[in-house]
């Protein structure tokens, strides 16, 4: 792809003069990208045959970049040391708009060289190596929206996130009158990451004030998350550049919310697609127990789909956010929708939101899809109805249950690994008691005067 760069690209970029700084950065535990700049001679000739250091609490840290007990991996009883930024080489790109720029992203490592387990990219390395040994490898698409608004990030801050104007004032779904108002960032976004190696596939307006949705090519599922992740962070600082801020939480008011559906379908390690046969609604057997492990994990593994307080809020009925713990044919009132046939036959799984850490979100679709397989889990008859009122089960309605269910799950400690629940179990407690201790508007409001 145009703006992908080889060592040998990067090398002689850097002695043109056309590159003097490469970003090397690594997704964090809610999946934002964090790293550091390094000059085009650091780069030579120390980061790309050695690494580059940063703290192990990068791991164990809240929002706020506060330092929280709980973790096994860091604390101040061990010291908070290095772990080491390994570059993958095959991620290197452009970033078109930073001036002179490249990023590379990176795996993590301890000093000797044993895989950081906890670190997102190790926990979806982990999954496509148990899909590998079955021959097979994901395929996956991020649908990510976020909102738009006429204020800077600071000015948005400064104004406690209340009161801002967004670029719409109506609901602008599929409208191409009211989005042309914004559509010189968009452009630039969907220039941005074209240049970034990113297939950027389309634009369309959404449901909420402001709300949009950019959309890119599915590609093999590390790739996708990385792309995700890239195209999350460049997104806010071009919206920074151009005066606005943007917000991808998933729930931002009682309107529509930011969702992330992920789109995943598994091929043969050579390319050919398994998912589509001769069996009911044009399905393989893997297919079938694909979506029945993928629904029946779903309740445990929803801690990775919906890692905040805040993802909780988009879950209502008739919102086009799901409740209900059902599968149906093209039936957006499910979690799980499928789409496509033959060799576009896939999964949409719409439980995330924009909020989502990708590289989680994917390992939770492959661990339950390859927990299908490895039990021939028979597939319960599609739901052709409305999921809100049919009586299914129910997702979790707070990140509390969710954390509950993720740690007595049998199924996560198998899949992930006891490290990985327990450090994501953890982040869970940090987030809940954040919340309950803060006191928000709406109990000012409620108690200020009247109670």
């Amino acid at each position: 792809m145009p703006g992908n760069l080889s060592v040998a690209d990067l090398d002689a970029a850097i002695a043109a003069g056309e590159i003097d700084t490469i970003v090397v950065a690594f997704p964090d535990a809610q999946g934002r990208l964090v790293g550091k700049r390094v000059s085009g001679r650091m780069w030579r000739d120390v980061v790309l045959s050695h690494g580059a250091e940063a703290c192990n609490y990068l791991l164990s840290v809240d929002v706020d970049l506060n330092t929280v007990e709980g973790y096994a991996m860091s604390s101040w009883e061990t010291g908070y040391g290095d772990m080491l930024l390994v570059p993958d080489t095959s991620t290197l790109r452009r970033i078109p708009w930073q001036e002179g720029a490249a990023l590379v992203i990176s795996d993590l490592r301890w000093a000797d060289g044993a895989a950081v387990v906890p670190s997102p990219r190790s926990v979806l390395n982990s999954q496509r190596e148990r899909l590998a040994e079955r021959g097979l490898v994901a395929f996956a698409g991020t649908e990510l929206e976020f909102l738009v608004f006429d204020e800077t990030y600071r000015d948005a801050w400064r104004k406690g996130y209340r009161d801002l104007a967004t670029t719409s004032d109506y609901n602008v779904d599929y409208n191409l009158l009211a989005t042309t108002r914004i559509e010189p960032l968009l452009r630039d976004i969907r220039n941005g990451m074209e240049a970034a190696g990113l297939y950027c596939e389309g634009v369309k307006g959404e449901c909420n004030l402001g709300q949009n949705e950019i959309s890119f090519r599915f590609d093999e599922a590390l790739a996708t998350a990385d792309d995700h992740t890239i195209y999350k962070n460049g997104a806010k600082e071009i919206a920074d550049r151009h005066g606005k801020a943007l917000t991808f939480m998933a729930k931002f008011d009682e309107r529509e919310g930011n969702s992330c559906h992920i789109h995943l379908s598994v091929r043969s390690a050579s390319g050919d697609p398994v998912m589509a046969g001769e069996g009911a609604h044009g399905f393989s057997p893997l297919m079938e127990h694909w979506i029945a492990g993928v629904l029946a994990t779903l309740r445990e593994f929803t801690l990775l789909y919906a890692p905040t307080i805040n993802s909780y809020k988009r879950f209502a009925k008739g919102s086009f956010a799901p409740t209900g713990v059902a599968w149906g044919v093209d039936n957006r009132t499910c979690a799980l929708r499928v789409v496509g046939h033959g060799s576009g036959l896939r999964v949409e799984n719409r439980v995330p939101g924009g909020d989502v850490n990708p590289y989680l979100a994917i390992s939770a679709i492959i661990a339950g899809g390859l927990h299908g397989l490895e039990h021939e889990l028979p597939l319960p008859e599609p739901l052709g109805g409305n999921a809100y009122t049919s009586g299914v089960d129910t997702l979790p309605t707070s990140l509390r249950e969710a954390a509950a269910l993720f740690e007595e799950s049998g199924i996560a400690r198998a899949a992930f690994g006891d490290d990985v629940v327990e450090h994501y179990l953890n982040q869970a407690r940090v987030e809940v008691e954040a919340f309950e201790a803060a006191v928000t508007d709406w109990e000012r409001v409620r108690g200020f005067e009247r109670l």
